[in-house]
């Protein structure tokens, strides 16, 4: 996460207030001890809250008028482990669901998540057809949420501030909902972005090919994946196999549709995200961005 002094250059940027008068109140967050992620994000929180006030007091339009937020490793710890049960349940469904090697399964999750965005984009593109009901119930339902606690801290700042805040994620909203639950969270935020609202025509039903409502990819989609997997490019980045029916984050119409959605203005939106990736491609037209971990 980026040092106090940064945020305090973010924040004088954004907001277009002198950083010496930001200084002080960045103070006011938690102590050190804090588990949450968003130690130093709190911190920012009260030069924006600062900031808005200072501008309202001279008269000025604020810069920026809406904060999106991701949902997980964003809005709690990472060190809660949910992200480690996640990538575990994915490819448990895959070997059990789907019928991919167990050997191969997380090679091929790997390729996917970082082509695509998501696993179940990449499934989706290669030719896997499947239930999202049933994916997401698999793959979040099990997840042992009594890990995360209330956020009395960071509810307090989210309500304080006096911008606009929306979440928008991948997960589906029953995922979402259960993790605002648990932070206590859930009247924070003044709409919510998710799997079920950036695909609302994703839910037509299954041309299955398999007792289990699972349609397979053919021979060519699977070979290109393991060409990767056996061949992997020079660099970081793997090259998009085909386009996927399943609108997410990081890519263009995901963001299009975020702020049609909810009549958001890009360029006057700060887009608070744990990946990486899911900020870069947003840097040239999109909202200004803070990361806030270490997902790629």
């Amino acid at each position: 996460m980026p040092k106090p002094s940064a945020f305090i250059a973010i924040v004088s940027a954004l907001f277009s207030v002198p950083p010496p008068s930001l200084i002080s109140p960045f103070n006011l967050s938690s102590p050190p001890h804090t588990s949450s992620p968003l130690l130093s994000f709190r911190g920012l929180f009260h030069l924006i809250k600062m900031a808005c006030e200072d501008q309202c007091r001279q008269g000025l339009k604020p810069k920026y008028d809406c904060l999106l937020f991701d949902v997980d490793d964003t809005l709690y710890p990472r060190s809660s482990g949910l992200l480690e049960e996640v990538t575990e349940n994915i490819q448990e469904y895959m070997v059990q669901k789907l019928g991919v090697e167990e050997t191969e399964a997380s090679q091929i999750n790997g390729v996917l998540y970082k082509s695509y965005g998501t696993s179940m984009a990449g499934l989706k593109a290669i030719g896997y057809d499947f239930d999202n009901d049933d994916y997401h119930r698999f793959v979040h339902g099990r997840l042992p949420y009594e890990r995360l606690k209330p956020d009395n801290v960071l509810r307090s700042l989210l309500l304080s501030l006096p911008i606009r805040k929306v979440i928008f994620s991948n997960a589906d909203k029953a995922h979402v909902a259960k993790v605002l639950s648990r932070l206590g969270l859930e009247d924070c935020f003044d709409g919510v972005i998710c799997f079920e609202t950036l695909n609302p025509c994703n839910y037509e039903g299954i041309n299955s090919s398999d007792e289990n409502g699972v349609r397979r990819p053919s021979y060519t989609s699977r070979r290109q994946i393991l060409d990767i997997i056996e061949h992997p490019c020079q660099s970081d980045s793997v090259p998009v196999l085909q386009e996927t029916p399943v609108v997410c984050k990081p890519f263009e119409d995901a963001f299009e549709q975020a702020f049609k959605l909810v009549n958001i203005n890009p360029r006057k939106t700060v887009f608070f995200d744990d990946s990486v990736r899911n900020i870069k491609d947003r840097e040239a037209n999109g909202p200004a961005h803070c990361s806030g971990g270490h997902s790629q």
